[in-house]
């Protein structure tokens, strides 16, 4: 049989946009009229999508509507979203910061949460003072707050300003010390936003390796919210998309970032890029467009079968020690391959650089693609746009060659020709 430690049924958060309150004295008369004939709150059925990028026609918006999902003891739950999907308003619901609208949380245990830099911090008081205040908060008596006084201090690396105030903390630090407290402090749900970003990357891998140690080792559940996909593939066993307010999808960590990152990016086959703002430069890039070897566009690429990729660029004055360069990572924005051409001197003038790809095989999935142009150490122009490729399952040629791990490719750099365009 499961066992739930937190059961989300029907959670749906509606606020009202402009000055803060409940809305007007005639909004609440209403709402009172309607409880006490035991009718459904009208203002529940008024209300635009949480959509940022349009303009809405109501005063009410519904940041959270009818989100539905269970969690099992000891796993660790990713939540994932664009900003203004819903997920800090989500995680303030399961922390009690703020009520839902409609629906039900049920959760077995203490819940301990960290949604902001210093949340529940008392500024004026010191660290160790709000390490007891924290596990006071949190249900725990003195004598188990004594026992992990030492753990928290060591693991948060402020044992030395641990009896100053924490108003002079760095963010850095506080949230170093926030962490700790909601970690060692031994709650069953442990509930983490985008606050570890604020961390450097010392103390990031120091958080992970916590949460995994909490949960796995210690069986209790952690909610995490972040938009470090690497971060995400690496701690969470389950995962759930957030959309406008929506709840989209749940399931396999890895399954629900592809999908959410196939959404968010663009598939296509030829990206031209804004040159009206770079034509003033020594060198500037035009266009990228991936096709197979037979010059036909490609939207997506069959594992085995060759392409390349042809970037046109503008060269506005005579120039030597130009290198061209082509970045690709995975969908965790890991660098897994570079190539560059070999140092050209270049006239005024159109060019094109292709970069082909015969031997190297791809894992089936998505790619970002970057551009570079340099002279020696100095950089020309840098292309880091929503440029991506797509490896479908497609195979046309099965060798020994094509790979199944997750690192993404192998084989050697990618051959490459400059080539001036001629005039028309």
């Amino acid at each position: 049989m499961k066992d739930v430690i937190l059961k989300v049924e029907n959670i749906s958060k509606q606020y009202r946009l402009g000055q803060v309150g409940t809305g007007t004295l005639s909004h609440d008369l209403n709402r009172w009229w309607h409880l006490i004939r035991g009718k459904e709150n009208p203002y529940l059925k008024i209300g635009d999508v949480n959509d940022r990028s349009t303009k809405g026609t109501s005063d009410y918006v519904w940041a959270l509507q009818d989100i539905n999902f269970e969690v099992e003891r000891g796993e660790v739950l990713g939540i994932i979203g664009k900003n203004g999907a819903g997920k800090s308003t989500l995680l303030k619901i399961l922390s009690k910061v703020t009520a839902p609208t409609t629906g039900s949380i049920k959760s077995r245990g203490r819940i301990a949460s960290l949604l902001e830099v210093g949340t529940g911090f008392n500024g004026e008081m010191t660290g160790r003072e709000n390490i007891f205040l924290n596990g006071a908060i949190l249900g725990m008596t003195k004598k188990e707050i004594i026992s992990k006084l030492d753990e928290i201090m060591e693991f948060s690396g402020c044992e030395r300003y641990i009896d100053t105030p924490v108003k002079r903390y760095s963010s850095g630090m506080t949230v170093r010390l926030a962490f700790a407290v909601a970690a060692f402090l031994e709650p069953e749900i442990l509930v983490v936003d985008e606050v570890l970003a604020v961390g450097d990357a010392e103390f990031q891998k120091k958080a992970i390796g916590k949460m995994q140690d909490i949960s796995k080792g210690e069986g209790r559940t952690v909610l995490f919210v972040s938009h470090n996909m690497a971060a995400i593939q690496k701690l969470c066993t389950k995962c759930i998309l957030l959309q406008n307010g929506k709840f989209i999808m749940q399931g396999k960590t890895e399954d629900v970032i592809n999908y959410y990152l196939e959404q968010t990016g663009e598939n296509t086959s030829e990206y031209y890029f804004d040159t009206s703002i770079s034509k003033h430069k020594a060198v500037f890039a035009n266009s990228l467009i991936v096709k197979d070897l037979d010059n036909n566009l490609m939207n997506e690429i069959p594992l085995g079968k060759p392409w390349k990729i042809e970037v046109s660029f503008t060269v506005n004055e005579n120039i030597d020690n130009v290198v061209i360069g082509l970045g690709m990572m995975d969908i965790h924005e890991t660098p897994i391959s570079t190539s560059w051409s070999l140092p050209q001197q270049l006239e005024v003038g159109n060019y094109t650089a292709t970069f082909t790809e015969e031997t190297i095989k791809f894992n089936t999935g998505q790619f970002k693609v970057l551009v570079g142009i340099s002279r020696g150490n100095e950089s020309l122009e840098y292309i880091d746009n929503e440029m991506f490729i797509v490896f479908s399952d497609v195979v046309e040629k099965q060798d020994e060659t094509i790979i199944n791990n997750k690192s993404g490719i192998i084989g050697n750099q990618m051959k490459i020709n400059v080539k001036k365009q001629e005039n028309v």
